[in-house]
């Protein structure tokens, strides 16, 4: 004996099975209505899971990026300082080898004086004040009245 099938005429029975879908439909669609709530709670919980993971991730990024920038100037540092004492070395150095070689420095003297070509140089006077002979120039001397 089944609840759709009619043993007399030999046919399926249609209206109880149309009654039975629709009450089906019904408990299951009624299901899904009461347990949207609890869904959309655990839902907003797993996205604020998500996003206090996010921000976590985010401020460890920037305190490393951070870190790096300190370490970069730490290094940078470092470096100009130890420039900084090779160049005083040097600077040691060259200042004591010029110590009493009054001769070697004349001669560095003459010879950027050659190297020079044709410089303008002011020497200054026992006043301070560097002699102007401007006139004797080239360019002065033919452009001037005679």
């Amino acid at each position: 004996m089944s609840r759709y099938w009619d043993e007399k005429g030999g046919e399926a029975m249609v209206w109880p099975i149309i009654r039975d879908t629709l009450i089906g439909c019904f408990v299951i669609i009624a299901a899904m209505m009461a347990g949207c709530p609890t869904y959309n709670v655990w839902q907003q919980g797993l996205a604020g899971k998500a996003a206090l993971e996010r921000a976590t991730q985010d401020r460890q990024i920037r305190v490393q990026e951070a870190q790096a920038k300190l370490d970069s100037a730490k290094h940078l540092a470092n470096a100009e300082i130890e420039r900084a004492r090779g160049v005083a070395e040097a600077n040691r150095i060259i200042g004591h080898s010029l110590e009493g070689n009054e001769a070697y420095l004349r001669y560095l003297w003459i010879h950027n004086l050659e190297a020079g070509g044709n410089q303008v140089i002011y020497v200054p006077t026992e006043a301070g004040l560097p002699i102007l002979e401007a006139g004797k120039r080239p360019a002065f001397a033919a452009s001037a009245p005679k």
